[in-house]
């Protein structure tokens, strides 16, 4: 992509730099409101690749409507939020994806409040694209953003990144080599759900609900176990794998979801284009002078 073609907008945060640091056009927005930036960006330039930088406080707080109305309108921008589960920027408030009892300055005795599930916010939004990765492994997430951006219409992806000033270790089970193994399943699109140190459990679907079982033991085998389709166009299975959490689950990453649906930005230019046709160019002096006029001395 040609960087005097991409640009990257972003909100309020740690995150909000992010423009600063690559070579392309960006925009440093308001709090929250970077999805709003976006869409109008890409509907007066829909030629243009545009990006959205966001954090877990920017993104799921302040700025929660405008994220969730973006992606069910399925704009046809990325939105990267990059969630350390704590407000870095203003020195390490709870955020809305902090854990339950978290003590912060703002919440000396611990949080009482319940903590969003980004990327079950954004299924249950309608996204069609959403995929979420360690921020360390490199190698997967440079393969989720290149789908990510050939993906048409909204894509989603959930960082969870570090902060070690204000919330070090916020992933540390999903980082440790001595951990990670058996804490991610990393999920491939026609796969069966495989993880583990000895790549020997799995993800099997019985009636209602997913269970981790043992391939090799109770006469289970490799057919057994669920295969990840990501372009299946009945969300439940993809919502249900993003409430995984150890230790009962391990955490998904990768893409669960990529669907195709129709674009706002498309729909949006085949109205114009409609509209055009039925009553031709339109007139801007025209319609300021049409109806009640009068003069001002």
């Amino acid at each position: 992509m040609a960087p005097h073609n991409t640009v990257f907008v972003s909100g309020i945060g740690c995150s909000g730099r992010f423009p600063y640091y690559v070579e392309t056009y960006g925009f440093h927005g308001i709090h929250g409101r970077a999805p709003a930036i976006a869409t109008g960006l890409k509907l007066a330039r829909p030629d243009l690749s545009v990006w959205v930088v966001t954090g877990d406080g920017d993104a799921l707080s302040i700025g929660g409507n405008h994220f969730i109305h973006a992606l069910r309108r399925n704009v046809d921008f990325n939105v990267l939020m990059f969630n350390n589960r704590i407000y870095g920027l203003t020195k390490g408030q709870y955020s809305p994806t902090s854990e339950v009892g978290k003590k912060t300055g703002s919440t000396p005795f611990g949080s009482l409040d319940h903590p969003f599930n980004p990327a079950s916010v954004a299924l249950g939004a309608g996204s069609t694209f959403v995929a979420r990765c360690v921020d360390v492994d490199i190698k997967t997430l440079q393969r989720i953003v290149a789908a990510a951006a050939l993906h048409k219409g909204t894509s989603f992806i959930e960082i969870f990144q570090n902060c070690n000033v204000f919330n070090d270790g916020a992933w540390r089970q999903l980082t440790d080599k001595e951990t990670k193994e058996d804490a991610l399943l990393f999920l491939e699109h026609g796969k069966p759900m495989i993880f583990g140190k000895e790549r020997n459990k799995g993800i099997r679907w019985s009636g209602t609900h997913a269970e981790v079982v043992t391939v090799g033991e109770h006469g289970v085998t490799e057919n057994d176990l669920l295969v990840h389709d990501a372009h299946n166009p009945n969300p439940v299975i993809h919502f249900a794998l993003s409430l995984f959490e150890p230790p009962a689950f391990p955490v998904p990453v990768g893409v669960l979801r990529d669907v195709e649906r129709g674009t706002y930005d498309d729909a949006l230019w085949r109205q114009i284009a409609s509209a055009r046709e039925k009553l031709g160019e339109g007139d801007l002096g025209k319609l300021l002078h049409a109806g009640e006029i009068w003069t001002v001395s």
